[in-house]
């Protein structure tokens, strides 16, 4: 373990294996007001960013919090099978079936994590959207064009990449590093992340998988190290700011 997650290890209960790899739910909780599951503590670092975001015009909106074991298991079987949209890294089409399992599985793995691997399972992930930058009856998607200069949410990610991190969130696909792509719209409760992914292993990766329907499951588990530090260990360090701001998240409370 790292120095920095070593230090917010000692800021949250760790999360249980089940817990860490989205097979329970006992860590996280429903918030109405945010209109999503999260972590608790994460809950209220969100809910004091979206009261921050909403004096500089923002409606920060959590459009996707929480996801247990199944719904991403769902997500990836519908993206293996062609049922759900597989996409490129540059976002074009791809056809399920013109490509071999491990091709899809690169492929799937580009947007969308392992299950058991995803950080939504911890409850300190979500995708955030400004309200206020989408027009009436407008379809949410979460789209890279959209947050940069000139996209409907370019004021929200110029905000939350200079205040995200006084709230202890940051952002942990902020660039390409050969695995998931850049995700704008992402943001991670250090407190809770941190210590999560420092608690993550091969090993419990593979237990969560074995007994699973996961499409392509023996593809999956024959490279599962090499996916696993390209998918999943390969993020943002946690600013020290993030981190720094234990204060916040231990002193706010939801309603």
């Amino acid at each position: 373990m790292s120095e920095q997650s070593a230090k917010s290890a000692r800021w949250v209960n760790t999360l249980s294996r089940l817990e860490l790899t989205g097979r329970a739910r006992t860590h996280v909780q429903s918030v109405a007001e945010l209109g999503c599951v999260l972590h608790p503590q994460a809950a209220s670092a969100l809910l004091a960013l979206r009261t921050a975001a909403r004096e500089d015009g923002i409606d920060l909106q959590a459009v996707s919090g929480f996801r247990d074991f199944e719904q991403q298991l769902a997500i990836w079987n519908g993206k293996f099978s062609g049922a759900r949209a597989l996409l490129s890294a540059q976002n074009r089409p791809l056809q399920a079936a013109e490509l071999g399992e491990a091709e899809r599985v690169a492929a799937i793995l580009v947007w969308s994590a392992l299950p058991g691997a995803s950080r939504h399972h911890w409850g300190s992930d979500c995708d955030v959207i400004d309200r206020n930058a989408l027009e009436p009856g407008a379809r949410v998607e979460l789209l890279s064009t959209d947050y940069v200069p000139g996209g409907r949410y370019a004021h929200l990610f110029s905000w939350l990449s200079g205040h995200a991190h006084h709230y202890g969130y940051f952002l942990p696909y902020d660039l390409d590093r050969g695995g998931v792509q850049p995700e704008p719209w992402h943001l991670s409760f250090a407190p809770v992340a941190g210590p999560a992914l420092a608690a993550m292993s091969v090993d419990l990766l593979t237990e969560a998988l074995e007994s699973s329907e996961l499409a392509g499951h023996d593809t999956v588990v024959a490279e599962l190290p090499r996916l696993y530090e390209r998918y999943v260990t390969a993020v943002a360090a946690i600013p020290g700011a993030a981190l720094a701001a234990r204060a916040l998240s231990r002193g706010a409370r939801l309603a």
